[in-house]
């Protein structure tokens, strides 16, 4: 009885069964399956979202340092523009620096040099017992020496500023061993042209010496001061013909004709270009000149330059001037010596 009890407890157990859905195994494994991809898809979801996250989390700290690059590149550039602008300016304070500094330079070399004149003078001028000092007019008388005070006087009477060509025999005789006078002397060198400020001296110290006949300092103290003009202000300057004519003047008194000759047609050169053809400075030159020609006897030579001497005097100062009547007296002497040749 029990086993039929359970034969039939075994039987309804299998109707209900039977009543309820199957499942079998293969279900089982497919639903599990399915899960297993559906989680898979939610992980990778999950991880899809992440990497999204990262990347916008990326995409902006790269925006951000983009925009940190362009703010230094502006910085950059504003910086750069104002070091032009310093550059700029710097060079422009640097030219005028190196302008200014040459300029001072220049200063202290025509300082030196004349420096070097007033130093060479002073040691001269020790050796030197005569005293020069002004009288109205413009001339000069030197003290000290009483024995020769009648000479001096002579002197201070010598005004012309055109010398004769050819004074007379007793005249000619007379001073032929006789440097020119002072106040001559410096009429021959000015006339028609001021002497600057810087060569006053150094011209008036040369005048003494060469009327003085010490031509062994007035000739180097020429030399020295026409060398130091030309290195500051060049060969073609008219401070350097006045040095050359002052040179030309003292050679003459040494009978130097030739050499006196070459400065002055060096002088007149330089005055022509500086001053122009018709100044009076050039009527002078000219004038030196003829009569250096004429003390050597060379009269056709001398003829055209006094006539040239004539016309710009004329020209310059009118007829009725008494330098343009000493200018044609000087070559009515001039013609008179060429007929008795």
């Amino acid at each position: 009885m029990d086993t039929h009890s359970s034969e039939h407890a075994d039987k309804g157990g299998s109707v209900v069964l039977s009543g309820s859905p199957v499942t079998t195994d293969l279900d089982l494994k497919l639903g599990y399956r399915d899960a297993l991809s559906f989680k898979h898809l939610i992980n990778m979801f999950k991880l899809s979202l992440g990497l999204s996250v990262c990347v916008a989390q990326v995409m902006m700290a790269f925006a951000s340092h983009l925009q940190i690059v362009e703010a230094e590149k502006q910085k950059l550039r504003t910086q750069v523009r104002r070091l032009c602008q310093e550059n700029a300016w710097l060079r422009d304070e640097l030219a005028s620096t190196q302008q200014k500094l040459q300029a001072s330079e220049q200063g202290v070399a025509q300082l030196e040099e004349e420096k070097k004149h007033l130093e060479f003078m002073a040691s001269i001028r020790k050796y030197d017992q005569d005293i020069v000092v002004s009288i109205p007019g413009g001339e000069e008388r030197l003290i000290g020496d009483e024995s020769n005070s009648e000479s001096k006087q002579d002197k201070l009477k010598q005004v012309d500023t055109v010398v004769d060509l050819f004074p007379d025999d007793d005249t000619e005789d007379r001073n032929a061993m006789s440097p020119t006078p002072p106040s001559q002397f410096a009429q021959q060198v000015n006339a028609g042209y001021e002497i600057p400020a810087r060569l006053r001296t150094l011209h008036n110290l040369v005048i003494q010496y060469a009327s003085q006949g010490r031509y062994e300092v007035a000739v180097p103290l020429c030399k020295q001061a026409l060398e130091d003009l030309e290195k500051t202000s060049g060969h073609d300057h008219p401070d350097v013909a006045t040095m050359l004519n002052i040179l030309a003047l003292v050679y003459r008194d040494q009978n130097k004709y030739k050499e006196a000759a070459n400065l002055l047609n060096d002088a007149l050169a330089i005055r022509e270009k500086t001053l122009g053809e018709s100044h009076p400075a050039v009527a002078a030159t000219l004038n030196n000149l003829a009569v250096l020609y004429g003390k050597r006897g060379k009269y056709k030579e001398a003829e055209p330059l006094c006539k040239r001497a004539l016309e710009i005097r004329e020209k310059v100062l009118g007829k009725d001037h008494p330098d343009v009547a000493k200018q044609l007296n000087n070559l009515a002497l001039l013609c008179q010596n060429q007929v008795y040749v």
